[in-house]
């Protein structure tokens, strides 16, 4: 029989009910309720004295307002450093590098500021054995292993840190509630009162929060909009490089990412990315291509590789690593139909190098040219980079920001960039040391790309291996 002091709490948005329903009558998602403890029982819902208010005009803006972490990568990400008074949340699968990050951050904030590390998952001396391995051994980064939320408030008010690091709030817990660990009462209730003790401390903490098998930040989504800023640590558990992503940011832009490597040592910055994806690109091999995206202000260079091969099934594979299979079966339909290229008796495999994902339309025409040249077994020149959106109809559609992909293909060295024709009418082609190709369809492309090396593709033999040609 259900307790008359417990209800039905929904993760996604927080809707409070004494009968459980498969389908949420809040937010329509299903399976989301959970039975917790209500929000009566929360002592955030207590009466208080009216407080001070204060005119905007009034109000001095703080040129200290920020502090930096000492990782330039981290910094840009966050907008310019760590604010006071703010509350982060720092997502990621487990073992990707998150506690790792946190402890470097510790070291390089604990040579001006007073740093309070908290663990709910482990002891001080594991903690330890970490922080000698990482090279962290600031005097002014104090450790403390407490699950109870109570105890580590006393302990902010007694220490008086200027940054606090919970790790992880799901293993947080406050003794008035009535509820397990990782409850959605619990994590949205200890959220709210780490959010008090933030704004009216002046002290910057900083969450972790475990994830779900889909990859989702677990706990109730209403914790996403209590925090200041979201970042998701992403990366591939066999490589070796990670991504920080802004998913929400209210003192920054949140179309920033900071790239790292995970080295023995621990995580060290990648200030220049698209020299780490490149450097081990093969010379001579065909179907590789590069591409430029935009990961947030910062092009990056990147890699993309096609495997084009007779299939050994009825029904021929088609795999995408790194991009949208969707969009790769769309672009083989393309070349087929208004490139005459077949592909319906052909294994074909996409694999974007280093882990990175390709989701904007840019992407279309060097992996359309990789595709190409993976078919006729014929590489495309090592100085040539093709930048286009491709449509059903085979032309070649301009992309945002092209002038800045251009000036990184430039400074990395490269001599040629494909771009969309309606593109090149708008540049000033001079003011650029690259040679510029404008193309308006995919065939355009394939012949300039002809042109440009005898050994590229040649729009002119249709289907096939290299071989039979």
């Amino acid at each position: 029989m259900l307790k008359s002091k417990e209800v039905f709490v929904c993760r996604e948005c927080g809707y409070e009910t004494v009968k459980w329903f498969g389908k949420c009558p809040g937010c329509g998602e299903w399976n989301t309720l959970e039975q917790s403890a209500p929000l009566s029982s929360s002592p955030a819902l207590k009466g208080g004295k009216a407080a001070a208010v204060s005119p905007i005009s009034q109000i001095q803006a703080d040129e200290d307002v920020r502090c930096l972490t000492g990782i330039s990568e981290l910094d840009r990400v966050l907008g310019g450093g760590l604010v006071r008074g703010s509350i982060i949340l720092l997502g990621g699968d487990p073992g990707i590098g998150k506690s790792t990050l946190l402890l470097q951050v510790c070291q390089k904030l604990g040579e001006k500021r007073r740093v309070l590390y908290v663990s709910g998952e482990e002891s001080a001396r594991q903690i330890k054995l970490r922080a000698s391995r990482l090279g962290v051994s600031s005097k002014n980064l104090f450790v403390l292993s407490c699950g109870d939320l109570d105890t580590i408030l006393a302990t902010i008010r007694q220490e008086k840190p200027e940054a606090v690091i919970i790790d992880s709030i799901q293993t947080m817990t406050l003794q008035s509630i009535p509820s397990a660990a990782g409850s959605v009462t619990q994590v949205r209730e200890c959220a709210n009162v780490l959010l008090s003790v933030a704004k009216e401390s002046d002290i910057a903490v900083i969450l972790v929060g475990h994830v779900t098998k889909e990859g989702n930040l677990a706990g109730p989504r209403v914790l996403e909009h209590i925090v200041d800023a979201v970042f998701h640590f992403e990366g591939e558990q066999h490589h070796a490089y990670r991504i920080l992503r802004a998913v929400k940011n209210r003192y920054g832009a949140t179309n920033e990412i900071a790239v790292f490597e995970m080295r023995d040592t621990g995580l060290t910055q990648v200030e220049n990315p698209s020299e780490m994806l490149l450097s081990e690109r093969p010379a001579s091999v065909s179907g590789s291509c590069v591409v430029c995206v935009l990961e947030g202000s910062r092009p990056i260079l990147a890699e993309v590789q096609a495997l084009v091969t007779k299939s050994g099934f009825p029904t021929p594979r088609r795999m995408a690593t790194g991009f949208d299979y969707n969009r790769m079966s769309m672009l083989l339909a393309v070349l087929e139909k208004r490139a005459g290229y077949f592909f319906g008796s052909l294994d074909a495999y996409i694999n974007v190098v280093g882990g990175l994902r390709l989701d904007e339309p840019a992407c279309d025409l060097p992996i359309a040219l990789a595709l190409v040249s993976g078919l006729r077994d014929r590489p495309i020149p090592a100085d040539l980079l093709a930048i286009g959106e491709i449509g059903l109809g085979g032309e070649i559609r301009s992309v945002i920001r092209l002038e800045d992909r251009i000036r990184e293909a430039e400074r990395m060295g490269f001599r040629k960039v494909l771009i969309p024709a309606s593109s090149l009418e708008k540049l000033n082609s001079k003011k650029f040391k690259i040679r510029l190709i404008g193309a308006a369809s995919i065939l355009d492309a394939l012949k300039a790309l002809a042109e440009a090396s005898p050994k590229a593709p040649r729009p002119d033999n249709r289907g096939g291996n290299a071989d039979e040609n």
